[in-house]
């Protein structure tokens, strides 16, 4: 017997209850930095504010060079995301359209290099980049993302995948080339896909607090992370001021999101139809 589907308002109820409990903290954070220090020290588990304090964003601003740390993450976060969307492209494409000996093996090691934890690498890594001359510069952070990441380049070729063959015999039929292909086929056909990896890789340059620990020493050039975590140490007593600072790192990534959530979703969902 056919098992019936709970009610809507049943799915709807309990998506809305994990919701709210997802986003609590996220509330208390906005409210929190609402409140005087004051009002926050005495009762920090109070709701909503007696006194509301919006002008804890403008001392939260003017305290550390936020604008300064703002456009060092933007910059750290275009440069990251146009290095991943180029590099890991190609070689989703090499994975995915093109044949070459040893192509399966070279594809299963470069996903056994998603198994290895940051700290093996740490070392190495630290060691070229200061032979390249780019220690204490946001290029430190940048070149990595221009040789591949192993998740986005599997993301990518399952999505190119999906794309039928056909599409690309008949434009070599026309006198294609294989960039050809690549750059008026494939990349404008697999735009949910790109849109995935770019958004995935723009929080996680955003969010990046081990990066500018281990490669800047200079305040000029540290990101929204690592400045969060400066203003912290230096203002850990007035509480207000942080979870305003916390909320004005939070809400570009909150706005990316909401505008990018339908493309994100259709990316996800259509990257591994086809293995």
């Amino acid at each position: 017997m056919r098992r019936s589907s709970p009610p809507w308002f049943v799915a709807h109820g309990l998506l809305i209850a994990a919701a709210s409990l997802f986003a609590l903290p996220l509330v208390w954070m906005l409210l929190s930095s609402l409140k005087p220090a004051t009002e926050l020290a005495a009762d920090p588990h109070r709701v909503l504010p007696i006194e509301w304090r919006p002008a804890n964003y403008v001392d939260a601003v003017t305290t550390m060079p936020y604008f300064q740390y703002l456009l060092n993450s933007l910059v750290l976060c275009a440069g990251s995301v146009l290095g991943t969307l180029w590099s890991c492209s190609l070689a989703a494409y090499a994975f995915a359209r093109m044949r070459w000996p040893g192509r399966n093996a070279v594809f299963g090691l470069l996903i056994a290099t998603m198994l290895l934890p940051w700290h093996v690498t740490m070392v190495p890594k630290f060691l070229l980049i200061s032979e390249l001359g780019l220690y204490n510069t946001l290029g430190a952070l940048i070149a990595p993302t221009f040789l591949g990441d192993a998740f986005s380049i599997f993301l990518l070729r399952q999505f190119f995948l999906t794309i039928p063959e056909e599409l690309s015999e008949a434009a070599r039929l026309d006198g294609c080339t294989e960039w050809g292909i690549y750059w008026r086929i494939i990349l404008p056909l697999s735009r949910p896909a790109l849109a995935t990896v770019a958004l995935f890789q723009f929080v996680a340059a955003w969010n990046d607090f081990s990066g500018p620990l281990l490669y800047l020493n200079d305040p000029a050039r540290f990101t929204l992370a690592y400045g969060l975590e400066q203003f912290v140490s230096s203002y850990s007593s007035q509480t207000n001021l942080l979870m305003a600072a916390a909320v004005l790192f939070t809400l570009p990534i909150v706005l990316l999101f909401l505008f990018a959530q339908r493309t994100f979703i259709r990316g996800i969902a259509t990257s591994g139809l086809k293995g």
